[in-house]
């Protein structure tokens, strides 16, 4: 399966969805086909412009007959009269019940009577039943996407005038990350909001990932001061580590039996914490004292803050997010003097620069042959690359 990451610091719409999506790689000709099952009064155009001196592919969905607007029954209606797999339309009809709900919030109503103009029309049909076919057709398992930029200002829709993120959008995107840079402009329509919020596995920064292509798709402006394009970044699944938002928790403590702090990191490390360990600083006064550093997700954050206060002598801590950089890694057992050893791997894009063997496991060994354990450290050594070798050599 591939992995989508989409680069939305230009906003999304449902065109520049449907644009990054075919400028992976799927056919026009065969989107075009699909698209011309649903016997829609439409005219759908496929070309490549320039937004900022960047190219990307446009996709002009032009409507020759105004349709009424559209309760979610006339659109459930349609998607499951169409040809289309059971995997499209359940991914389709997923993405409009995103935008009848944040509706029915919006104007009060309820989810079978409230009905649709703009997102509801015969183009957003094309844009998320489109984009749900060439989300099947190139194989996509999860989706990432980065934090929105919404733009600013105001727009023109069918209440009036509506400020930007226009109601609708500002509920889809609730507890998603948000911002706004750069453009006084509507950068992210509903439909392009309930594409992303629906699909997204998480809002993330951009991952540690190997990319193999990247679709761009063209929005309808050209703005002044960045391109108007969605980037979306394709890549096989194993290759795209997307990691969870890390914080940093630090306390400097000159008044901690340093017993009490050996046992606190053990502690912490059972409370969830990713790392836990302590340096040596010189502090006010030319006191020596203890920097305590853990490192946690979100989850586990609150409680390693409390278990701070609760078991060493802090009354204060300052916490930050933090990024890291993490190696693939793999282990593998080999057979050394007659036992299983572990071998950790670890490998920068597709290449291995680390190699350790599991220090327990040698360890046990030594103690078991009553041999010293850097003895047993360099014999699983040699032994893994020999297998190289030969595997090298075969190849």
């Amino acid at each position: 399966m591939n992995t989508l990451y989409f680069d939305a610091r230009a906003g999304a719409s449902g065109d520049m969805i449907l644009g990054a999506l075919l400028d992976l790689g799927v056919s026009r000709t065969a989107f075009l086909k699909e698209m011309s099952k649903l016997q829609l009064p439409v005219d759908v155009r496929i070309r490549s412009v320039k937004r900022a001196g960047l190219r990307g592919l446009k996709v002009d969905v032009r409507i020759k007959k105004e349709s009424r607007p559209r309760h979610f029954a006339d659109i459930h209606s349609v998607i499951r009269k169409s040809a289309f797999s059971e995997g499209v339309k359940s991914r389709a009809l997923a993405v409009f019940k995103t935008l009848f709900a944040a509706e029915a919030r919006v104007h009060g109503e309820k989810f079978g009577s409230v009905h649709l103009h703009e997102a509801g029309a015969d183009d957003a049909l094309i844009d998320v039943l489109g984009s749900a076919y060439l989300a099947e057709a190139l194989k996509v398992g999860k989706v990432f996407c980065s934090p929105l930029n919404l733009g600013s200002g105001w727009v023109k829709a069918a209440h009036g005038i509506l400020p930007v993120p226009p109601p609708a959008v500002a509920e889809i995107l609730k507890n998603a990350p948000v911002y706004s840079a750069w453009a006084e402009e509507e950068l992210v329509t509903p439909t392009g909001a309930a594409i992303l919020a629906t699909w997204a596995d998480a809002f993330i920064p951009f991952p540690q990932i190997s990319y193999t292509r990247i679709g761009c798709g063209a929005g309808g402006r050209d703005l002044d001061r960045f391109p108007n394009i969605l980037r979306v970044f394709s890549a096989q699944e194993k290759d795209l580590r997307a990691a969870k938002p890390l914080y940093q928790i630090e306390a400097n403590l000159d008044d901690a039996n340093p017993q009490v702090l050996a046992h606190f990191l053990e502690k912490a490390l059972k409370f969830g914490a990713v790392d836990a360990f302590q340096t040596p600083v010189l502090m006010k006064k030319g006191r020596l004292g203890t920097k305590l550093t853990l490192l946690a997700d979100a989850a586990t954050m609150d409680g390693l803050v409390e278990a701070v206060f609760r078991e060493t002598s802090s009354i204060g801590l300052r916490y930050f997010p933090v990024s890291r950089f993490i190696l693939e890694r793999e282990v593998r057992k080999l057979s050394v003097l007659g036992e299983e050893i572990g071998i950790k791997t670890g490998k920068l894009r597709g290449r291995t620069v680390n190699v350790q063997p599991e220090f327990s496991d040698c360890l046990r060994v030594a103690r078991k042959k009553s041999l010293p354990v850097k003895v047993i450290h360099q014999l699983a050594l040699e032994r893994h690359y020999s297998r190289k070798r030969k595997r090298d050599e075969r190849e």
